[in-house]
């Protein structure tokens, strides 16, 4: 087992980073914008199809099942292989998902096939950071990874309203391209810039060099697998700094996701926005998260992250705010806000959680951890907001919500973990 020591308290003379970390960087940005502009496209089908509306909610569970369900394998699968080529086929299935799209199959199977390839990807595009980079260096890193992780998300929502917009040409895709019994669709044009990106995506993968990094094989049989899982969870749930972290970082990808969804609705019904437009008020708040993760990189050390607990508890105070807001404007502002205090905030925890995972376990098998318990909380809010809607509860009570929920699972993470917060602080 590797020794853990924390970077130095002073901080570092920030070094160039490695040619293969802004390929790496590339090819998230590509991938992830297709992403969520991918979920845009998918949502305005199934109201073109006129479905229910809480099958909008469940098509972000059907991207996100795979992350949990497949979550014991994805990590030895990430370091059994070189991790390049694990995100060269985890975009491949996107790519197949897109001509699924195209062949008029429905909205949920084809986002099923793209969460399958997503699920692979993240362990071995987090893994490869870690494998890449020293230490002293993740934070900074992190700042330029999810500065643009999360920027391709704001962009990618604002990218899927634009591909949905009366602005781009109507292309209904032929009949004879789609199977049987399909209905034609006007976001054909739409969804062939999608498949462009995914393919560009897949292919910049043969970019990606070798780190060098190797592990120690073990077994893929499906009951060691799930029983050393369950013990990598244990390990770093149990450790004072990787179970602080990943509370934090489970809560707020949960609330996250969900809010995503909960913005678009509420552009519509409080603002009189529709899809498309809805979309691009997301996009504002890339200003935010870009100035956050900048700040973050530049002024937060890895031994200070625990210091930023507090700024959870306000994030949770700011998003009832947004029953405040009746303009545009006004909405945009409060965007940027919420953006610069996710960026700033979540960035340093992510970090302190991708260290601490690696130097108890392994890069991929730490970032499969991660991204089950993440991928858990997110399925189960998307689960509640699904059935929300489904009971068709009124906006302001959803807001007010996921406020609350923020807040009061801060203040159990301080509480529960008071000691190491105080321990943290005092020592630097």
């Amino acid at each position: 087992m590797r020794s853990f020591h924390f970077g130095s308290a002073m901080h570092p003379i920030p070094r160039s980073m490695p040619r293969a970390f802004f390929v790496l960087l590339a090819v998230q940005f590509v991938s992830t914008l297709a992403d969520n502009a991918f979920l845009i496209v998918a949502i305005a089908r199934v109201m073109e199809l006129q479905e229910a509306d809480w099958c909008i909610p469940v098509l972000k569970i059907g991207f996100t099942l795979f992350y949990v369900l497949l979550a014991p394998l994805v990590g030895p699968l990430a370091d059994a292989f070189v991790k390049g080529r694990v995100m060269l086929v985890s975009n491949a299935f996107k790519v197949t998902a897109m001509l699924f799209l195209l062949a008029g199959v429905d909205p949920l199977l084809t986002i099923v096939v793209a969460g399958w390839g997503a699920a692979l990807y993240a362990p071995a595009k987090y893994g490869l950071i870690t494998e890449l980079l020293p230490p002293d260096d993740l934070v900074r890193a992190n700042g330029f990874f999810e500065g643009a992780t999360v920027c391709a998300v704001i962009f990618g929502t604002v990218l899927g309203g634009f591909l949905i917009s009366p602005l781009m040409p109507v292309l209904h895709w032929p009949a004879a391209w789609q199977w049987p019994g399909a209905a034609a669709t006007a976001l054909g044009a739409g969804m062939m810039v999608l498949l462009l990106l995914n393919s560009v995506a897949m292919a910049a993968c043969f970019a990606i060099p070798d780190s060098g990094a190797r592990y120690d094989p073990h077994s893929i049989h499906p009951r060691e697998l799930v029983v050393r899982f369950w013990k990598e969870n244990v390990v770093l749930w149990r450790d004072p700094v990787g179970g602080m972290s990943m509370a934090v970082t489970t809560l707020l990808w949960g609330v996250g996701a969900t809010l995503q969804l909960v913005v678009l609705r509420w552009a519509n019904e409080a603002l009189g926005l529709p899809l498309d437009k809805a979309a691009y008020l997301q996009g504002v708040t890339a200003i935010g998260v870009i100035a956050g993760a900048m700040l973050a990189s530049r002024y937060v050390v890895l031994s200070h992250a625990v210091r930023l607990l507090p700024m959870g508890l306000l994030l949770g105070l700011v998003i009832p705010l947004m029953l405040l807001v009746d303009t545009i404007p006004m909405a945009a502002l409060l965007m940027v806000l919420v953006g610069a205090m996710a960026g700033f905030f979540v960035v340093p925890m992510n970090a302190l959680l991708q260290h601490r995972g690696y130097v108890l376990l392994t890069a991929g098998r730490s970032i499969a951890v991660q991204g089950f318990n993440e991928n858990a909380g997110m399925l189960l809010m998307l689960a509640v907001y699904a059935g929300a809607t489904a009971l068709q509860l009124q906006m302001h009570t959803l807001i007010v919500g996921f406020g609350v929920l923020v807040t009061l699972g801060m203040v159990l993470i301080c509480i529960t973990y008071r000691a190491q917060w105080f321990t943290r602080r005092s020592a630097g």
